[in-house]
């Protein structure tokens, strides 16, 4: 029995004292690190693992949170991925939620000592960012901003054909709009709407007319739509509010997305209700922002609904910080200079080179993302590598996500802050040493 490989293996006690994995307990909770724990002394049974690595084995199996969720470099070339997480937050944000974790004052006046307005903060961000609005209400993503607008303003929502649309993973705008009950009038074609169309569809029944921004797909040719300039006036007095889905949740116009709508521009045209996304160009916390009239507001607010759909202190304080604090990662990627891009990727490309991995910088083209500005392609600039590259990438310790173009593996640089180039190099770096 000398040879037993059960007599070699370290007690579960005695590596579990051990200080720094005592350490990793304390940070991680005990039973995911004693689950590593055991499964370094499976190999050591098997003969995989030597005795005396096992503390170094359990260290490097743990995650670096409690959260099965990993960071990602984002090389895709694509601003605000959904399957990333869309938008990244800014470091002030990121401080803000960590402030706002413990227990703070979002529902209650200090100087009183009485219950105060629920994230006063964010909201009074919201419409130093947008004037055109006179309140502002925040939910926990924009679908359940359109279902409480739905929900709360009842009846029969009026609706052109070509705008109910589908999204990403089946979600279907009218299928979310139905499900609350509300009743659907459909007008004009998949093409062409006019004016007409919605004041004729108009009677005592009608709870509003809504806008919804196609914003992933671009219909040409023979086509008609009627903006919210035209469609407000002709509104006026009857008492129908007028809501639109702007999705993206651009603030104000940008010369690069020249057919994207923004919240200021829609509100100020004649909307009663600005709708859009909280994580995606506005570039903060998942989150769905209603904007507009304050009678309108109100009502929203009021409605047992709401608070359902409410967000939490963690939301509020990221979303404030994304619009008090410096430019947000997303606009700083949408702003970024293309003689800063190349330069990025020059040096990237030259690191490598240096040891020994074949890189080349070449143009590509970047994209907004989530639903936005498909038809704005976006001048960039990339890493290109072998093909072989791409999935230990995106396997490794650090996961990069690039793509496949034909045969090489491009790292879009519009889609990485300057922050993460070192990050970047060094993943590539990692493949390439375990090829050697």
């Amino acid at each position: 029995m000398t040879g037993d490989p059960r007599r070699s293996v370290p007690r579960t006690d005695a590596v579990l004292a051990e200080p720094p994995v005592a350490a990793a307990a304390a940070r991680l909770g005990r039973e995911l690190v004693k689950s590593a724990v055991q499964a370094a002394q499976q190999r050591v049974r098997d003969g995989d693992l030597p005795p005396g690595d096992v503390v170094a084995a359990v260290l490097g199996a743990l995650p670096g949170t409690a959260s099965s969720l990993r960071p990602v470099l984002n090389a895709t070339g694509v601003l605000v991925h959904t399957n990333l997480g869309r938008a990244p937050l800014s470091p002030a944000a990121v401080d803000a939620v960590a402030a706002a974790s413990g227990t703070t004052d979002v529902e209650l006046d200090l100087r009183t000592g009485r219950r105060g307005p629920r994230g006063e903060g964010a909201l009074s961000a919201l419409l130093d960012a947008v004037p055109a609005a006179e309140a502002a209400l925040v939910v926990n993503n924009c679908a359940a901003a359109l279902a409480l607008v739905a929900t709360a303003l009842g009846g029969e929502l009026v609706i052109a054909r070509g705008e109910l649309v589908e999204i990403g993973d089946g979600f279907r705008i009218p299928d979310l709009l139905v499900s609350t009950g509300a009743r659907l009038r459909e007008v004009g074609t998949t093409n062409r709407v006019s004016l007409a169309d919605y004041t004729d569809a108009l009677g005592p029944g009608t709870g509003a007319v809504l806008k919804v921004h196609p914003s992933n797909f671009v219909v040409r040719g023979f086509t008609r739509a009627v903006e919210v300039d035209e469609l407000a006036p002709a509104l006026a007095g009857t008492g129908v509010p007028l809501v639109a889905d702007v999705g993206s949740g651009l603030l104000r116009p940008h010369p690069l997305l020249p057919g994207e709508p923004d919240l200021q521009t829609t509100l100020a045209a004649g909307a009663d209700l600005a709708l859009c996304s909280g994580d995606k160009l506005l570039g903060g916390p998942q989150a769905g922002i209603v904007l507009g009239r304050a009678e309108l507001v109100q009502r929203l607010r009021r409605h047992p609904l709401y608070r359902a759909l409410r967000v939490d202190k963690t939301t509020l304080a990221a979303l404030e910080a994304t619009l008090r604090g410096p430019v947000p990662p997303v606009r700083q990627m949408l702003d970024a200079d293309l003689g800063g891009l190349r330069s990025r990727a020059t040096a990237v490309a030259e690191a490598l080179r240096v040891a020994g991995v074949r890189a080349a910088v070449v143009g590509s083209t970047a994209r907004v993302g989530g639903g936005g500005a498909p038809e704005f392609p976006l001048p960039s600039v990339a890493v290109a590598l072998d093909v072989r590259f791409a999935e230990p990438l995106r396997l490794g310790p650090v996961p990069v996500v690039g793509y496949v173009d034909e045969d090489r593996t491009l790292l879009d640089l519009r889609s990485l802050a300057p922050d993460d180039d070192r990050a970047l190099t060094a993943a590539v770096l990692e493949v390439a040493r375990r090829w050697t």
